[in-house]
């Protein structure tokens, strides 16, 4: 085994040489001799962007406007601070979205369904009632059918059947 005494005096000076070496070459150029010169970063060319004419406006032509936020889409397209629409009260202000069937049963020989609205209050609807946003079609033992009006400029049909069932739940044709 070897003593750490032992070591020999070339592999020191091998070892120091070789840690001193990185920070030799890391020195100051001497005063007479100039710095290498960085080189210079790419110059972009400056572009000006076209403006438009002063009379300019966009056409949506059934596009979605590039420039309406995402985000708020289910928010009034009349801007913030517009008051809030009046609906109206009762069923013809309910949405279709918002109605949930408590029950159905039948009167004379006609279907009727007794649905809730958001607010909690519970309404009777027959077939031909008119809502918000739709009609009611028809009414049986098992759900109750509505046309419902596509206000999604987007969608090539106008109208949807959306089917509310008894036992929860709804189906949209």
């Amino acid at each position: 085994m070897m003593n750490t005494r032992t070591v020999s005096i070339p592999l020191v000076a091998l070892i120091a040489l070789l840690a001193v070496s990185p920070a030799v070459g890391a020195q100051a150029p001497a005063p007479g001799q100039q710095p290498p010169a960085k080189p210079a970063p790419p110059a972009t060319p400056k572009v000006d962007l076209p403006t438009p004419p002063a009379n300019y406006e966009y056409a949506v032509d059934g596009r979605r406007d590039p420039f309406v936020n995402l985000l708020n889409r289910g928010a009034d397209p009349r801007g913030p601070g517009a008051a809030p629409v009046k609906r109206l009260e009762g069923v013809p202000g309910l949405m279709t979205s918002e109605l949930t069937v408590r029950g159905i049963v039948q009167t004379r020989g006609a279907w009727v369904a007794m649905v809730a609205g958001l607010d909690g209050k519970v309404y009777s609807i027959r077939a031909g009632d008119k809502l918000a946003d739709g009609v009611v079609r028809e009414v049986n033992a098992q759900a109750v059918v509505i046309l419902q009006e596509v206000n999604d400029p987007l969608s090539l049909a106008k109208q949807r059947e959306v089917r509310k069932l008894l036992r929860g739940g709804e189906e949209v044709k």
